[in-house]
């Protein structure tokens, strides 16, 4: 992907600035999940909205919303795996944080998702990404191809489990 085509280019440039002028290169997690939780214009249409974000771990909610009910009145299962996605997003990011600028691309390969009982009401869905990958790639500071897993538990608004997604990403980082 050409540097014009990615749609994270101009966010990178914005923020690498604002650090630039701040005498710093340490990026503040709040403002990243800012960044992250506004970025993708489809998450924005369905409402999805990255509540936390750590280092360790992130988490994506999902409104109640009509919308996004299937036929029995339950939440749908795409709408589930949307905020599932989402909140790996999120994860990557924060376990990130240190190198998120250099990020090139990071893509989601393949997914695998466990529907566990009719989910009702907003949704929580809490992501973690293998943080022995993350810190083996942060301590090399070398441009490179990873790949990386990472899980997501989704609850409904009773606290019962409703999902359980394995996520399967590659990214592309640019020497630090």
């Amino acid at each position: 992907m050409s540097p014009d085509l990615n749609p994270l280019t101009s966010v990178v440039a914005a923020e690498s600035a604002r650090l630039a002028a701040a005498g710093t290169d340490v990026i503040d997690l709040e403002r990243l999940r800012t960044v992250v939780d506004s970025m993708v214009p489809f998450n924005n249409f369905v409402g999805v909205r990255i509540t936390e974000l750590s280092r360790e771990h992130a988490v994506a909610e999902l409104p109640v919303r009509d919308e996004l009910l299937n036929h029995f009145g339950t939440v749908h299962a795409g709408a589930l795996f949307l905020a599932a996605e989402v909140a790996g997003a999120g994860a990557f990011s924060g376990a990130m944080a240190p190198r998120v600028l250099q990020v090139q691309r990071f893509v989601l390969r393949e997914s695998k998702v466990g529907f566990l009982k009719p989910a009702s009401g907003r949704i929580r869905a809490r992501a973690t990404v293998d943080q022995q990958v993350v810190t083996e790639v942060l301590a090399r500071r070398s441009a490179e191809r990873f790949e990386l897993t990472g899980t997501a538990l989704l609850h409904d608004d009773a606290g019962l489990l409703v999902a359980r997604v394995e996520l399967d990403y590659v990214a592309w980082i640019a020497a630090a």
